[in-house]
């Protein structure tokens, strides 16, 4: 892929990008836990500072910015100019999801818990057009077991929240098909991207086996143990998931076939989002380098509820 334009660096392994119709980004460092803008120009401001760990985000029907917080589940190194994730953690302080009003800085609690199960380290966040949020809890990984964590769904004026989902491997990305009634997650560790069919806004439909297990079926899995981040969505309906593996993203069709492999030349790629005229352009965490590109993309983006209007084409 041609024409890969660096709009910011130095960041604190970014994540959870946000395009917005003045041509900026926002996005989380999530190693130095802040909520940061990009402007168009590559100016970087910092919006506000949340403890714990922020890493998908998203914009909400209020304006505000939802964020998945971790909770610090990872500590971090620096090795050959990179920035990088160590599993095992000593200063976790328990998942949540935080909203944030970005006019003013200010960061509230929405949730922590979901009835009598606790979130432990959110990932990844979708809302629907009925103003609901999916996300994805990736579970926090220990130095000899890890979490059984799975996929939810709540409202966003913190009244409902609803396990959906349940055990998954790792879920990390998370997206919705243009007509909103698949919804796409991604495991990390596994290499498999998951599609679950929705019946109603935060109601998987029922499998009807025996043995459901988690309710999705299989879309695509890879064959050599790629380790697969967050994702978005094309107005084809395509899934172009982020491997930091690979340094790259991973675009699978619909029907489960490979589309093609956009190479980043980077370790560590964790999302990507669509924005810009058209929707013609994708912007790229290089959370490694702490890096933020953008890239001429060769189809237009699927514009997501609540999105700013980023221009025509």
């Amino acid at each position: 892929m041609t024409n890969i334009r660096e709009m910011a660096s130095g960041l604190k392994f970014p994540e959870g990008p946000v395009a917005l119709a003045d041509g900026g980004v926002v996005l989380v460092e999530l190693a130095g836990g802040k909520v940061t803008k990009v402007e168009a120009d590559g100016t970087v401001r910092v919006l506000a500072e949340i403890r714990g760990g922020p890493n998908g985000s998203a914009i909400g029907p209020d304006g505000k910015l939802y964020v998945c917080n971790n909770g610090g589940c990872f500590d971090w190194i620096e090795a050959d100019g990179l920035t990088i994730p160590l599993m095992v953690s000593e200063s976790y302080v328990g998942g949540s999801i935080d909203r944030v009003d970005l006019s003013t800085g200010e960061v509230e609690l929405l949730y922590s818990h979901a009835g009598d199960i606790k979130i432990c380290a959110p990932n990844d966040i979708v809302f629907d057009d009925a103003g609901g949020f999916w996300f994805t809890d990736h579970g926090r990984v220990r130095a000899r077991d890890r979490d059984r964590a799975g996929l939810f769904y709540a409202s966003c004026d913190g009244s409902t929240i609803q396990e959906t989902a349940f055990p998954m491997d790792c879920p990390n990305g998370i997206g919705l098909s243009p007509d909103q009634k698949t919804l796409y997650v991604s495991e990390t560790f596994s290499g498999r991207i998951w599609q679950f069919e929705l019946e109603a806004p935060g109601r998987i439909k029922p499998s009807g086996e025996a043995f459901p297990g988690h309710g999705g079926t299989l879309l695509y899995g890879t064959s050599d143990y790629t380790l697969l981040d967050s994702l978005a969505v094309d107005f084809a309906g395509n899934v172009c998931v982020a491997s930091p593996s690979k340094g790259a993203i991973i675009v699978i069709s619909p029907d489960g076939k490979l589309v093609e492999e956009v190479s980043l030349g980077a370790p560590l790629t964790t999302n990507i989002c669509f924005g810009g005229p058209g929707m013609r352009t994708a912007f790229v965490t290089l959370g490694g380098p702490g890096k933020l590109v953008a890239i001429d993309w060769p189809r237009p983006g699927l514009e997501l509820s609540f999105q700013e209007k980023t221009g025509s084409a």
